[in-house]
């Protein structure tokens, strides 16, 4: 067996560490392998070091420009850097080498989803479907670009049909639980991620099992980052309109209540397991955020009780406070 062969094998059973050094001993005697370099590539992207894996995916084209693989992992590791124009680009070009692979589409399908362009995401990912309508990774490709841009009924059947072909697959049990937690329901979802966590320890660790945390502080970002400013705009028209103030006040309240409904029903069902999770987050951002979203949601309540500008005030600069963690320290999405 070439060390090719041994360090897909391990990559596939989740031995990441062991493939990394299976490859990198491979590439001791043959420095300017492609196939070599391109699996590097992967396997440091799926370690989670998307700069180092980029650069492995360069050497990989430098040798052999015309590698279709290699321009395809390129695209992988600039959707996960971000650098979705580029990912667009690297991708269309493995496509146009090897247009008869479904694995080059499923590429390209990702980097349009990656760059909000969901009608080309959903051609190529139909394309990639096209050579084999029963694929579970074109299936579980289109399922995703269908969740990302917005479409839940249509992922949730192609992931169904994904399933259909490999019930116990990771990634479509994976969707599963995603589609389950955008619909809020978070007892399924934690109950399909602590089976996945379990069978797959290498490939689920504890931030995912922290998302209804995350999710609570993601969700509570953007609704005070819209409530405050209105509930603020209103008083401060009160200045030149008077009734306004009259609407201010019931419209901090249903911020407020708004706020902490949505997070009892994503925290309650979702039991102890996120906070035992704590310890895999960035934990002094992730409770300063979660402080400084209970503070604004307080004092909106307090604001509707009493209408005093000063707590009003307050709430503005604890919401504030939130949106400049986001800033700096916090990647809750």
């Amino acid at each position: 067996m070439t060390a090719a062969a041994r360090a897909r094998l391990l990559a596939e059973l989740g031995r990441y560490d062991r493939a990394e050094a299976e490859v990198r001993s491979g590439l001791a005697d043959r420095l300017a392998d492609a196939e070599l370099l391109a699996l590097l590539a992967a396997v440091l992207r799926l370690r989670g070091r998307p700069g180092d894996a980029l650069a492995a995916a360069d050497a990989a084209v430098a040798v052999v420009p015309g590698a279709a693989g290699a321009h395809a992992e390129r695209a992988e590791n600039l959707i996960a850097l971000a650098r979705t124009a580029e990912a667009v680009a690297a991708a269309t070009e493995a496509v146009r080498l090897r247009p008869a692979e479904p694995q080059a589409h499923r590429v390209l399908a990702r980097a349009h989803a990656a760059g909000r362009d969901f009608g080309r995401a959903r051609t190529a990912a139909r394309q990639a479907l096209a050579f084999d309508p029963r694929s579970v990774a074109s299936l579980l490709t289109l399922a995703e670009v269908e969740r990302i841009s917005g479409r839940r009924r249509a992922a949730a059947r192609a992931t169904r049909a994904a399933l259909a072909e490999d019930p116990e697959h990771p990634g479509g049990r994976w969707l599963v639980a995603l589609l389950d937690a955008e619909r809020l329901h978070v007892a399924g979802a934690m109950r399909g991620l602590r089976q996945l966590a379990a069978e797959h320890p290498d490939r689920l660790g504890g931030q995912t099992l922290a998302w209804p945390i995350l999710g609570v502080l993601a969700g509570l970002r953007r609704g005070l980052a819209v409530g405050v400013p209105l509930v603020f705009g209103m008083r401060l028209a009160a200045r030149w309109w008077v009734p306004a103030e009259c609407f201010a006040r019931p419209t901090a309240l249903v911020v407020a209540v708004v706020m902490i409904t949505f997070a009892a029903r994503v925290l309650l069902p979702a039991g102890r397991l996120p906070w035992r999770c704590l310890a895999f987050l960035p934990r002094r951002a992730v409770l300063a955020g979660l402080v400084a979203a209970g503070g604004s949601v307080a004092l909106l309540l307090a604001y509707a009780v009493t209408g005093r500008w000063p707590v009003l005030l307050l709430a503005a600069l604890s919401g504030g406070a939130l949106l400049r963690m986001r800033a700096t320290s916090l990647s809750t999405g």
